[in-house]
C-alpha cells in the first residue's frame, strides 16, 4: 500500500506544476474580468460657435489710460462667443470720442459685430456713421455722414471701410460709390466703382 501511495505522490509531483500554471491563469483570468478599466481622459472638443453670455439693455465703456472716456456701446442685446471673442449687438448705438480733437463718431445699425476690445465694430443693416466736425472746427464746418448696409468701423484708427454700396453726406454734398475707404486721420477718402456725385455751389 505504501507503494501504491508512492506513486500516487510521485504523478502528483509531476502534475503538481501544471496544476499550479492553471490555477494561476485562472486567478489571472478572475482579475482581468474584475479589475475596473481606466477611462482614457476625453479629448478636449473644439470650441463651438455658442454664445457663453447675454446681456440686454446694457452700455460698455472703454477708458483711455487716462482716463478719459474713450467709447460708449449700447445696445439692446448682446451675445458674447468665446471662440472667435466678439460679441453680436442688437440695435447697436456707439460713441467714440478724439480726445485729442474734441471730435466725436457716432454709429448705429440694426446689428453689429464688435470684437472684444470694442476697437473694431461691423454695422450691418441700415448702417450709419457720422462724424461730427471737432471743436477746434471753423463755424460751419458740416459734419461728415456716411451710409449703407454694411460699413467697416476701426473706432481707434478712424477708419470706415465698406465692399457694398454706400453714400456719403457731407452738408449739402452728395457721392455715391460701390465701395469705400475713409481714413479720416489722413482726410483721405476712395471711392471705387460706379462713382457720382452732386457739389452744391458754397455760399459766399
Amino acid at each position: 500500500m505504501s507503494s501504491g501511495f508512492g506513486r500516487a505522490l510521485d504523478r502528483l509531483t509531476i502534475y503538481l506544476p501544471i496544476i499550479l500554471m492553471g490555477l494561476l491563469a485562472l486567478g489571472t483570468y478572475w482579475l482581468a474580468r474584475n479589475t475596473p478599466v481606466l477611462q482614457a481622459p476625453a479629448a478636449e472638443s473644439a470650441p463651438t460657435h455658442e454664445p457663453d453670455y447675454f446681456l440686454r439693455g446694457f452700455s460698455v465703456k472703454s477708458f483711455e489710460p487716462s482716463g478719459r472716456l474713450r467709447s460708449d456701446i449700447r445696445g439692446a442685446e448682446a451675445k458674447h462667443f468665446p471662440d472667435t471673442d466678439t460679441f453680436e449687438i442688437e440695435q447697436p448705438r456707439i460713441r467714440a470720442y478724439n480726445n485729442a480733437t474734441g471730435a466725436l463718431t457716432v454709429a448705429s445699425a440694426r446689428k453689429a459685430i464688435a470684437n472684444g476690445d470694442g476697437s473694431q465694430v461691423q454695422l450691418i443693416g441700415d448702417a450709419v456713421v457720422t462724424r461730427e466736425p471737432p471743436a477746434n472746427a471753423p463755424p460751419g464746418q458740416p459734419k461728415l455722414e456716411i451710409r449703407g448696409n454694411f460699413l467697416h468701423a476701426f473706432l481707434d484708427v478712424e477708419r470706415v471701410r465698406s465692399n457694398q454700396r454706400v453714400e456719403i453726406r457731407r452738408g449739402n454734398d452728395r457721392f455715391e460709390a460701390d465701395n469705400l475707404d475713409y481714413d479720416n486721420l489722413d482726410r483721405v477718402m476712395q471711392l471705387r466703382g460706379n462713382v457720382r456725385g452732386v457739389l452744391q455751389p458754397r455760399e459766399r
